[in-house]
């Protein structure tokens, strides 16, 4: 398993055990928000998310010096759990284990998954347009509004945010190819 090392960027991904569905009403979308600035802002960066119903990804660095940022991870998961599984009358555990993490090593891969994860909405046939899936970070690099997402550098990685959206409609990477990991 790849220990998360302090200033690098990290793929991370998970989804519900057995593929059960992680959220399973709008409030388990925003509550899973809520807790991931909770519990991850404080020890990473994040630069991109997508929420689909049963599985994840994010995108992020883990800050400097951070003491096991893995247990920030573990602690989210399992307040998501435990409020979940009261919510649906469940027990047992709804996420498999361990948490996926792939460590980004190269600057073509960063911009690669970023867009993938903007994507895997349309990717899985959720949605016929990922840039109106709302469970994404996506729209967010489109809005003035504030944002915990580190947009201004998500966007630097495309030179401007013309090139960011081009690359998001045009797909330029063969992201299923890419990325097989669900």
């Amino acid at each position: 398993m790849e220990i998360l090392e302090s200033d690098y960027y990290y793929h991370i991904y998970n989804r519900g055990n057995g593929k059960v569905n992680l959220f399973v009403n709008e409030d388990n979308y925003y509550y899973f928000l809520s807790l991931m600035r909770k519990y991850i802002l404080p020890v990473a960066d994040i630069y991109a998310y997508c929420l689909l119903p049963n599985h994840f990804h994010f995108l992020i660095r883990i800050k400097d010096d951070v003491q096991n940022p893995s247990q920030a991870f573990s602690n989210y998961f399992n307040a998501y759990s435990k409020a979940f599984n009261k919510q649906e009358k469940r027990s047992g555990s709804l996420f498999q284990r361990p948490f996926k993490r792939i460590k980004i090593d190269t600057e073509d891969y960063l911009r690669s998954l970023l867009v993938y994860i903007h994507c895997n909405s349309e990717i899985h046939g959720i949605t016929a347009d990922f840039s109106k899936y709302i469970y994404s970070s996506y729209q967010t690099y489109f809005s003035n509004s504030p944002t915990s997402i580190k947009r201004e550098v998500g966007i630097g990685w495309f030179n401007d945010l013309e090139n960011f959206k081009f690359m998001h409609e045009n797909k330029v990477f063969h992201l299923k190819e890419v990325f097989l990991l669900e």
